[in-house]
């Protein structure tokens, strides 16, 4: 059903739920949907995390896995390790510095008009986009 639609309307109706899914955590906990913050404070004490976090990542894997039934998948070429894991680092690192993650700063932080998730925003883009750059350079 769900891989006929226009990929512009899938893309478009996944970001109106992520955004409806951090608005309702907001009302209705008063939380910030950042994935990194949840995921750290699950990792960090799963036993004492609130009930709240465990469904929230329950939510974000059964979801994804449940909607990738209906949708056609495109295959992506397999990286090798050495760079996964160095860029997996990277990620965490970035997390940390960055006091958040993209989906904290890019869809909570600026829903909320904070000027420091502005910034963060900007970053993680020209960061990406000089990537995707050199990277396609390289191939």
């Amino acid at each position: 059903m769900l891989a006929h639609l226009h990929p512009y309307f899938t893309a478009g109706l996944g970001g109106i739920l992520i955004g409806l899914a951090s608005w309702l955590l907001w009302w209705g906990l008063g939380r910030i949907a950042g994935v990194s913050g949840i995921a750290s404070e699950v990792i960090a004490s799963p036993v004492q995390a609130d009930s709240w976090r465990w469904a929230f990542l329950a939510g974000l894997i059964l979801g994804g896995c449940l909607l990738g039934q209906g949708l056609e998948i495109p295959t992506l070429p397999t990286r090798p390790l050495y760079l996964l894991i160095p860029a997996g680092l990277l990620v965490g690192v970035g997390t940390v510095w960055g006091s958040g993650c993209t989906s904290g700063h890019g869809v909570c932080g600026l829903g909320r008009l904070s000027a420091r998730s502005l910034v963060a925003v900007g970053v993680f883009m020209a960061t990406g986009m000089l990537a995707v750059t050199l990277m396609r350079g390289a191939a």
